[in-house]
């Protein structure tokens, strides 16, 4: 059953895709989906590779150099992941464009005017493949960081007493090596930005979010945005196969962990390559997190930033009750699919729980209109029902209210609470719960005395990342929230988009600092 209602917005859209009207995909391929899919594809290829060359590169420096700063760049490599994309694209913006500080400064010192000069325009597809590489390459960092880390250290060192070179060596030893966990980190990275909308959208990118968002709430045509949604959900598919087949293979040398605790380099550094070593591991930290965090905090400390957080307590509210109500259903689902998952062998139920948990895969976009499909087409029939039989005339009961939000945020996020109780279930030994039964302890006190204790701190982490995803959410908020329903990130949203950057830097400032402490959580794991 939880399968059924986590798999609804996937099936909704298939069955559009094969029932519906054909003319609808016609006239999109004709018009506007060559754009949607050149852009999309473009723009994965620009972050995948900048991403990829970024979090590769930091990753051998810091496991197979050493160098002054190595210790603290190594976790603040990790920081740029609690920047929201779609933030960094206002700041950067707000700091690149014409008016900003950057060009300001630059006709300052030379005294040209408009037109004199040229600068990057930040305001486009490479732009939004700079803003989504700087903040997404911790993906391929943190799982680089630790196949480089735990890798053979005598095959490395064999090649080198053959004669080659440190930089042969790692292309031809090394990297292979690491590949697998490599692609891992890009399939992340490629899910977020086929996902991301705020980016898109305020560099004006035509892509499947963008173009699903205009087609189902500016011009609304609902086939349309469930056709453009059925091809997107493509690459979703493909996205997920990619990722799975980067699991397998995986390298188990790890002959070399023993040397490795001396801390003794795989490369040594003259003193100028340790210095370009810190510069090329600092550069992505300043990129990322520090200019971005530093801009927010200077933008925050202004009269106009104070004097429009009056209304915050409202928008705060609401992104509170939204978190809290999704975090507890998706530890409650969590909870049951972990069990259950831990309980039977059967294929079936493997099958359900892997579509149940596959909502994180699908963008904010695609899962809001799979749902309103569906679910409008239900309303319409209970509210016809109401009306004729019991008289009643309320208006719709489901669609445009907070209930549909949860659940869509719930499906998108189920994945985050179950990776996590599933895996503190993992970590407690079976023989305590048949030692509990054989005493004659019933599931309800077995699950309070043992369970309960032992999956505290699984539960409390799960619960945390689905609350701080919820804040930070913003596609599928924006198309399903109800009309009087503003949050943090809508409301940094609708005043970045207005040209307000000032007025939203403290809820952006608020959305920044809440994203930190994933962040660490995954930089604790990666170190594990």
């Amino acid at each position: 059953m939880l399968a059924v209602l986590a798999g609804l917005p996937i099936a909704a859209i298939v069955w559009e895709a094969l029932t519906g009207r054909t003319a609808a995909l016609g006239a999109l391929a004709a018009t506007v989906l060559p754009t949607y899919i050149g852009n999309t594809a473009l723009l994965m290829l620009l972050t995948g590779t900048l991403a990829g060359v970024t979090g590769t590169g930091c990753a051998w420096l810091i496991a197979a150099t050493r160098f002054p700063g190595r210790k603290v760049l190594g976790w603040a490599l990790v920081l740029p992941l609690a920047l929201p994309a779609y933030l960094s694209a206002y700041i950067y913006a707000g700091i690149l464009d014409y008016a900003g500080p950057v060009q300001g400064a630059l006709r300052g010192a030379t005294g040209w005017g408009a037109g004199d000069y040229w600068f990057p325009d930040i305001r486009s597809l490479p732009g939004g493949a700079f803003v989504l590489g700087s903040v997404l390459f911790p993906y391929v960092y943190l799982l680089a960081r630790t196949a480089f880390a735990t890798q053979s250290l005598t095959q490395f060192r064999a090649a080198r007493s053959l004669g080659a070179a440190p930089w042969r060596a790692f292309w031809h030893v090394a990297l292979p090596a690491a590949r697998p966990a490599i692609a891992g980190g890009l399939a992340l990275v490629l899910m977020e930005v086929l996902a991301d909308f705020g980016v898109a959208d305020y560099f004006a990118i035509p892509t499947f979010s963008t173009g699903i968002f205009r087609s189902w709430l500016a011009m609304g045509d609902r086939a349309a945005a469930l056709k453009l949604a059925a091809v997107m959900l493509l690459f979703v598919i493909a996205l997920v196969a990619f990722e799975a087949r980067t699991r397998n293979g995986r390298t188990a040398s790890r002959d070399g962990l023993a040397d490795r605790a001396t801390d003794e380099p795989l490369v040594a550094l003259t003193l100028g390559g340790k210095g370009l070593a810190f510069a090329a591991c600092l550069l992505p930290v300043l990129i990322g997190f520090v200019v971005p965090a530093g801009y927010l905090v200077s933008l925050a400390l202004t009269d106009t930033a104070r004097g429009a957080a009056g209304d915050l307590a409202t928008y705060l509210g609401s992104s509170l009750k939204l978190g809290v109500v999704a975090a507890a259903l998706c530890l409650v689902t969590a909870l049951v699919l972990a069990f259950a998952r831990a309980r039977s062998t059967s294929p079936v139920t493997a099958s359900a729980i892997r579509l149940a948990t596959l909502g994180y895969a699908l963008p904010g976009a695609l899962l809001a209109v799979g749902l309103l499909a569906p679910l409008g087409a239900l309303d319409v029939s209970l509210t016809r029902f109401a009306r004729d039989s019991l008289g009643w005339s309320g208006g719709l009961l489901l669609t445009g209210t907070s209930a549909v939000l949860i659940y869509a945020l719930s499906v998108r996020f189920l994945t985050v609470a179950y990776n996590s109780v599933s895996g503190g279930l993992a970590r407690i030994p079976p023989g305590l719960d048949a030692a509990a039964r054989s005493l004659g302890a019933g599931p309800s006190r077995v699950l309070a005395r043992i369970y309960a204790p032992l999956l505290a701190p699984s539960l409390a982490g799960a619960a945390a990342l689905v609350f701080i995803d919820t804040l930070r959410e913003l596609p599928a908020t924006l198309i399903l929230r109800p009309f009087n329903l503003e949050t943090l990130a809508t409301r940094t949203y609708r005043l970045a988009g207005d040209e307000r950057l000032v007025e939203a830097a403290i809820p952006a400032l608020i959305l920044l600092a809440v994203g930190l402490l994933p962040v660490l959580v995954l930089n604790r794991l990666g170190k594990r």
